[in-house]
């Protein structure tokens, strides 16, 4: 049975570190704007805070819908260092904010980059999760016309292309989440068709 691990629900740690308050909060997000409404989220709850910092992968383990921000810390000290462990951690559709109360004493980048990084590793090793079944591989047959709408439709239903063949026609394999595939199937249903391997 194919699939992987995903955060069961939300889920928050705390760390000190020299005086200012890390705080990471992770869930689940299965698309980009489930992420980003999910960030949007976090970042509303703690308003005051001087810095909300994050990092998703809105798919299966180290999958390419992701982002990142470091809100007001140096270029690259928080949300690149997040986004690192996140894409090597095993678990999918996952959004992690890092809130930073600050102490006024500064980390340095070096301080930074550990601190963020950290703080995401000790979220992942006490966080809740459940195994997310995906369907086995098919494959599709598209028309060069239609070949970016079907791979939204693809993203758009969790799913992500794991090969492709190029001649008169696109040929897609494609993995989905088994709940997702029969939605997803009626939607490209006049854009593409079912293929035997």
């Amino acid at each position: 049975m194919d699939g992987y691990r995903v955060p069961a629900g939300e889920h928050r740690v705390e760390e000190k570190i020299k005086g200012s308050l890390f705080i990471a909060t992770a869930g689940r997000a299965g698309s980009p704007e489930a992420a980003r409404a999910f960030v949007d989220g976090v970042k509303r709850a703690f308003r005051d805070a001087t810095h909300n910092c994050h990092a998703f992968v809105a798919g299966a383990p180290g999958f390419a819908l992701s982002g990142m921000g470091d809100d007001g810390e140096p270029k690259g000290t928080a949300g690149p260092p997040m986004h690192q462990v996140l894409t090597h951690c095993g678990v999918g559709e996952i959004a992690v904010v890092v809130t930073r109360y600050s102490s006024g004493i500064k980390l340095g980048t070096g301080g930074l980059v550990r601190a963020y990084s950290g703080l995401v590793k000790l979220c992942l090793a006490s966080l809740p999760t459940l195994f997310y079944v995906t369907a086995e591989p098919f494959f599709l047959e598209v028309g060069y016309s239609d070949l970016k709408s079907v791979t939204h439709e693809v993203a758009r239903h969790r799913g992500e292309v794991i090969g492709e063949a190029f001649s008169a026609i696109v040929t897609l394999s494609v993995r989905l989440p088994e709940a997702e595939k029969a939605a997803f199937l009626a939607r490209i249903s006049h854009m593409a068709r079912v293929v035997e391997a």
